[in-house]
């Protein structure tokens, strides 16, 4: 608790800092927060479209779908999800952040700011931070993320985007490394979700569901090809009927996880099998080794679906 205390600031208490968006005060709170600035000649023009977020509250977002295509793509790499979760496995604590309003922690570049103009009851305004709905705006956070934790990322620090995670082999060194953390935070001025922190756990969500699915999807084969009758559901536009065909796979999916199957570790000096399968619509990759003679363990699974052209 001390600690928490001491570091208060490091999280955005006020609405100022983490703004609870309702549609009628929106701009004016947004104004408020020195978020954005009003423009009068801008050279692009983007419209607001409410979105409803799971609490229920409306969230009004830029659509910059024009600016986006216009925009060449910022090629840094995200973590791999799976490296990401395996790393917060076997230690004895555990805590979890979330960025406050992350992407709005930077600053735009003043040039591009008049780049981000919309529409708003009380005229045109552009942003002075990074807004939600730029294409890069994933690639930029990580890479700054990168570079504020450069000496602490895989050691007793993980972060994917505005997610991030302290962790401790021993519980006693915990709370030392949570205060050189937050010492960190405070010295880049970057603002935790209050609402988001679990403290000292030994297990929590990480990177929400896409977490869960790097996690499961390396114990399943070819769980692309499983899920194919999912695939039409998340189509944009698309009705959302559960018919047959998904329950089936949905049933498949829960009585292949009941089995005990269990992946091995790999035995070093030992050769490496890898098995690729392709199906109409789906990649699958075994990576295996050679347990007794004539016997095998499987060590990864890796599957996706085929898109597009790849599918002809």
């Amino acid at each position: 608790m001390s600690l928490l205390t001491e570091y208060k600031d490091i999280f955005a208490w006020s609405y100022k800092k983490m703004p609870r968006l309702d549609p009628k005060v929106e701009v004016n709170k947004l104004i408020e927060a020195g978020f954005i600035r009003e423009v009068k000649y801008p050279t692009w023009i983007a419209n607001i479209v409410p979105v409803r977020k799971k609490n229920r509250q409306l969230h009004v977002c830029v659509d910059f779908r024009d600016l986006n295509n216009a925009c060449p793509k910022d090629e840094f790499s995200l973590p791999i999800t799976e490296i990401m979760v395996d790393a917060t496995t076997g230690h004895e604590a555990l805590s979890f952040m979330d960025g406050s309003s992350g992407y709005n922690q930077i600053r735009m570049t003043l040039s591009d700011e008049e780049m981000t103009a919309f529409r708003t009851p009380k005229g045109i305004y552009c942003y002075k931070v990074m807004p939600f709905g730029l294409k890069n705006v994933g690639a930029t956070y990580q890479r700054a993320m990168e570079k504020v934790f450069d000496d602490m990322l895989h050691k007793y620090v993980e972060c994917y985007v505005d997610d991030l995670v302290v962790k401790s082999k021993r519980r006693q060194d915990h709370l030392k490394d949570l205060k050189v953390m937050s010492y960190r935070l405070r010295k880049y001025q970057l603002r935790m979700n209050p609402l988001k922190y679990a403290f000292g756990v030994t297990s929590g969500k990480f990177l929400g569901f896409i977490g869960r699915l790097a996690y499961i999807r390396r114990f399943i084969s070819n769980l692309a090809g499983r899920c194919q009758p999912f695939q039409k559901l998340k189509r944009k536009g698309e009705k959302f009927v559960w018919d047959e065909a998904c329950q089936n796979a949905f049933d498949n999916i829960k009585k292949y996880l009941l089995n005990s199957l269990v992946l091995g570790a790999s035995i070093p000096g030992k050769p490496l099998i890898l098995y690729i399968a392709a199906q109409e619509r789906s990649l699958g990759v075994l990576l295996a080794q050679e347990k007794e003679k004539g016997k095998e363990r499987a060590l990864y699974y890796l599957s996706r679906t085929l898109v597009g052209a790849e599918v002809n």
